[in-house]
C-alpha cells in the first residue's frame, strides 16, 4: 500500500475480479453504480454494531441489499423514480413459486403472440419522438408487453417484470447502449438493427429470477429496507429519520452536475415514460445543481473558492454550474450529519471530476464539509475503478467531440461524528 498524506492507496479495494452482479445486484444497469463489495466490505469494517443505515443517494439499493443481507435495516432515497422503483424490487423477497407462475405464463403469451392469436392489437402509447427512437415493430411488441404487466394482480411481481421490462426498453430502443445520455446509432446500424423484444425481455426476466433466488438462498434475517423519494439538499422527514438516529451512512453521491456528467434523467427517460413514472423529465433538474444559481457565491472554503475562481478565469458561465452544485452539496451535507448518531460512521464514495480541465477534489471538499458539521476524518481509501459504469471520457464542453479524461479512481472518505 502506498501512503499519501491522509489517503491511503490500497489495491485490495479495486475487486477487479469480483462478480459484481450477484443476486438482486444483476437486475438492472445504471449509471455509476456503486459496486456492492466496497459498500459490503464497508459495512463490514464500520458497520458490526450498525441497526440502521441510510443512504441518501441509494440509486438502484446497492447499499440497502448489501446492509439487509447483513441484517442491518436501511432507509434509502433517491429522486429518480425508476432507481426506487429498482431499489424496492431488488430488496425485495418474492417467493420463487410465485415468480415461477407468472414468468411461465408471460412464456405462454409470448408463444401465442409469435403465432399472431391475438384478438386485438395492443394499446400505442403516444410519446414525443417515439418513431424516432424506436423502430414501429419494436414499439408494437413493447405494446405488447406493457399491457401483460399491466393486468399481473400482484404488485411485488408486477414491480419485477417493470425491471426487466425497463432494461428490455433501452435495449432495444436505437439509442447507443454504451452512453448514459440519449444518442442515437447510426441509419446504417439502424438499418440492420432488428430486435426481437420478447425474447430480450424473456432474457431479463431469467437473469433476475436467478439473482431472486441466489438473494432468497442466502439472506436468512428479517431486516427490511424503506425507500424514499425525498431530497437531502432540501430536508430529510424527522418522522422517516429523526435527528441522532442513523448508525452508518453509506453513499455514492453525484460528482457534479448531471448536465455534463452523469444525466440520470436521459438515461430513464424511455423507461420512465413507458412505465408511467415520471412525465415530466426533470430528473436532471431535480438534482443538485440542477437549478442554475444566478450569483456568484462565496463559499466557507478555501478549496472550493480556489476552483471556482480557476474555473471563472476559463468560463465565466459554465462556473454557475460549480457554483450551483456545491451550493446544494453543502446543504445535503448538513441535513445528512443531523440525523447520524455520535460516534457513527459516515462513508462517502466520490470522484475527483474535472471541469474546464482543473480536476476538483470531491475528496477534500467532502471531508471539509463534514468537518464543519462536528465530524473528524479518519481516513480516505483510493481505489481504481475498472468496474464502475461509467464514462472514461465525458463532455465538459457540451460541445461535439470535445471531450476530457473523467475518473479513473475513486475515493473513499471516512468520517465519525464526534
Amino acid at each position: 500500500m502506498e501512503i499519501i498524506t491522509e489517503k491511503i492507496r490500497d489495491e485490495s479495494w479495486d475487486f477487479k475480479k469480483d462478480n459484481t452482479k450477484k443476486y438482486t445486484q444483476c437486475f438492472h444497469i445504471y449509471p455509476a453504480m456503486m459496486i456492492p463489495q466496497v459498500a459490503g466490505r464497508i459495512l463490514d469494517e464500520y458497520g458490526k454494531d450498525a441497526k440502521l443505515l441510510f443512504d441518501p443517494f441509494c440509486g438502484t439499493g446497492t447499499t440497502l441489499v448489501e446492509a439487509n443481507l447483513r441484517g442491518i435495516d436501511a432507509i434509502g432515497t433517491d429522486i429518480n423514480p425508476l432507481a426506487r422503483l429498482i431499489a424496492k424490487v431488488k430488496t425485495k423477497l418474492i417467493p420463487i413459486e410465485i415468480i415461477d407462475n407468472y414468468l411461465n405464463e408471460f412464456k405462454n403469451f409470448v408463444f401465442l403472440i409469435k403465432f399472431r392469436n391475438l384478438k386485438t392489437g395492443p394499446k400505442i402509447p403516444n410519446f414525443k419522438n417515439m418513431d424516432y427512437w424506436f423502430k414501429k415493430e419494436t414499439i408494437y411488441f413493447l405494446a405488447i408487453i406493457k399491457e401483460f404487466i399491466e393486468n399481473i394482480d400482484n404488485i411485488d411481481v408486477k414491480d419485477f417484470f417493470k425491471i426487466a421490462f425497463s432494461e428490455t426498453i433501452r435495449e432495444v430502443s436505437l439509442t447507443k447502449n454504451g452512453e448514459f445520455k440519449l444518442c442515437r446509432i447510426s441509419k446504417e446500424k439502424i438499418d440492420k438493427f432488428n430486435p426481437d423484444v420478447l425474447e430480450v425481455m424473456i432474457q431479463k426476466l431469467e437473469r433476475n429470477r436467478k439473482g431472486m433466488l441466489e438473494y432468497l438462498q442466502i439472506k436468512k434475517n428479517n431486516s427490511k429496507s424503506s425507500i424514499y423519494d425525498f431530497n437531502s439538499v432540501h430536508l430529510i422527514p424527522r418522522k422517516i429519520a429523526p435527528e441522532n438516529s442513523v448508525d452508518i451512512v453509506v453513499t455514492s453521491p453525484p460528482y457534479g452536475d448531471s448536465r455534463t456528467t452523469v444525466a440520470y434523467g436521459q438515461f430513464s427517460r424511455f423507461s420512465n415514460q413507458w412505465l408511467g413514472l415520471d412525465d415530466n423529465n426533470e430528473v436532471d433538474k431535480n438534482s443538485m445543481g440542477g437549478v442554475r444559481r444566478k450569483d456568484y457565491v462565496k463559499f466557507d472554503s478555501k478549496i472550493i473558492n480556489e476552483v471556482v475562481e480557476k474555473i471563472r478565469n476559463l468560463d465565466k458561465e459554465r462556473v454557475y454550474d460549480v457554483i450551483s452544485f456545491y451550493f446544494d452539496y453543502g446543504k445535503s451535507i448538513k441535513n445528512i450529519s443531523k440525523v447520524v448518531k455520535k460516534g457513527a460512521i459516515v462513508a462517502f464514495v466520490v470522484g475527483n471530476r474535472r471541469v474546464k480541465g482543473i480536476t476538483i477534489p470531491n475528496d477534500e471538499i467532502t471531508k471539509e464539509f463534514f468537518e464543519r458539521n462536528n465530524f473528524i476524518h479518519l481516513k480516505t481509501i483510493i481505489r481504481d475503478i475498472p468496474n464502475k459504469r461509467m464514462p472514461k471520457r465525458n463532455s465538459p464542453t457540451n460541445i461535439q467531440g470535445v471531450t476530457d479524461s473523467t475518473m479513473n479512481y475513486e475515493y473513499i472518505v471516512i468520517l465519525k461524528k464526534i
